[in-house]
């Protein structure tokens, strides 16, 4: 078989599962909307409000604990012992209670400060910072959980990561339905509800992760928890000199989406709708490249342990052209049938078309947000992550957010001008990002692969 077509098909392997995993955590998302739009507008703006705040700090966790993904890879493909592997995980734990704690400590003390200046209704402020503590309860779960998944996923295994996915998803919906309506014996509890069954679903999901590594062969050996094996003083710093600068990539990106939205709410109600419907559309088509990329960073990081500069190569081309390839065919499908898809969403003439409108920008921003996604992937792989942190948070908040705000507010372009900026932020992650891997893979050698 041609080395490319096999590297499509292994990538594939690894990437699905992972993708199918980031779609059912984007299910959790839309039960969470769905049953709170039930209960009411105030549960509703609840949990939006509690959700966005939960959201900033969970990309900044998840993405500091993605250090542990390229560890693992290297030291997989440099042959590296089953002990090795665990005492990775061991340390990456022992991060992620820390975390998990102060992130447990921030969403009990940061949203009776943040919540009531977005001057809502007294009840609602309420409802949100109700939900914010009993999702609270669930941040160091989804700490540890990070890390089992991104240590799973650097070994090369996502399809337990896939399973723990599917059984989070479905005891977050069924704790929604009962926590939230106060089914038979369970309280009524509305959006706090809501809170409680996303903690729930953060533990079934370490539980069923930490059943999969005591049973699965291929994941028996580097059981983190058989006896604590210590050693290598310097690798929780390695983590974290990896880790931060990914949580920041994250962050950054997140941000640059959420002062998009909140900017866009100056122009009125029917804007909001419609740009809210369009990036939703351009998220789902999202978790392709962004599992695309996840896996990429195992894959690249497997062949960089084990010095192999033409695999590192051979794999950076083949992940990066296969986001390539699925982003002009998304953003063919929104160009093509946007009235159809937006159709899915809604039929209020004001907010169709300009949704319709919307998602010709989002088409041509699915191009450069495919690229970024994966190449900084590769490039995690090749544990090179503080040269992209400072590229992305240049694209990001020096070009893409001043230059939308500038045009929608000042240029004269109105809501259009915040798309322009989007697209022009992702633009340049995208080239500033694909260019590094490129002089990375022409200037280093096998031998500092691995150093």
């Amino acid at each position: 078989m041609h080395p490319i077509r096999r590297e499509i098909g292994e990538l594939a392997a690894l990437a699905g599962p992972i993708v199918g995993a980031q779609l059912a955590f984007m299910g959790m998302g839309v039960a969470d909307t769905l049953m709170a739009g039930r209960l009411g507008a105030q549960d509703l703006a609840a949990v939006a409000v509690g959700a966005n705040l939960w959201m900033v700090l969970f990309v900044w966790f998840m993405g500091v604990c993605m250090a542990v993904s390229p560890v693992i890879a290297q030291r997989l493909g440099a042959r590296a012992n089953p002990q090795q592997l665990a005492t990775v995980i061991q340390y990456g734990m022992l991060i992620a209670l820390a975390m998990g704690a102060i992130w447990w400590l921030a969403l009990r003390l940061v949203p009776p400060l943040v919540v009531p200046l977005l001057e809502l209704e007294a009840s609602t402020t309420a409802l949100a910072i109700r939900y914010l503590h009993a999702a609270s309860w669930g941040a160091p779960v989804f700490a540890v959980g990070f890390v089992l998944r991104y240590a799973m996923e650097g070994q090369g295994r996502s399809r337990p990561v896939l399973f723990a996915g599917i059984v989070g998803l479905i005891v977050n919906v069924l704790g929604d339905y009962l926590l939230m309506f106060g089914i038979g014996p369970f309280p009524r509890l509305g959006a706090e509800g809501c809170g409680w069954a996303t903690a729930c679903a953060a533990l079934a999901m370490l539980l069923c992760m930490m059943v999969q590594h005591a049973r699965l062969p291929s994941l028996q050996a580097a059981q983190p928890w058989r006896r604590w094996i210590g050693g290598e003083p310097k690798l929780p710093m390695e983590l974290l000199r990896l880790g931060v600068p990914i949580g920041l990539i994250w962050l950054a990106e997140v941000a640059l989406f959420a002062g998009a939205g909140l900017a866009m709410a100056l122009f009125g109600d029917g804007p909001v709708g419609a740009h809210q419907i369009a990036i939703n559309i351009a998220a789902v088509a999202f978790m392709v490249p962004m599992g695309l990329g996840l896996a990429a960073t195992a894959r690249i990081g497997q062949a960089a342990g084990a010095g192999d500069m033409h695999a590192v190569r051979l794999r950076g081309v083949v992940a990066i052209g296969a986001a390539a390839a699925f982003a002009v065919c998304s953003a063919t499908l929104m160009a093509l049938l946007p009235r159809q898809l937006v159709g899915l969403y809604t039929v209020e003439p004001g907010i169709f078309e300009l949704a319709v409108h919307f998602l010709v920008w989002a088409a041509l921003f699915q191009i450069f947000d495919g690229l970024q996604a994966t190449a900084s992937g590769v490039l995690r792989g090749l544990k090179d992550t503080r040269g992209p942190m400072v590229i992305t948070l240049i694209a990001y908040w020096i070009v893409g957010l001043p230059f939308g705000m500038g045009m929608a507010f000042y240029g004269g372009a109105g809501p259009d001008g915040l798309w322009w900026g989007l697209i022009a932020g992702l633009a340049v992650a995208a080239v500033g990002l694909n260019v590094r891997f490129w002089r990375t893979v022409r200037d280093v050698r096998s031998t500092d692969l691995t150093a």
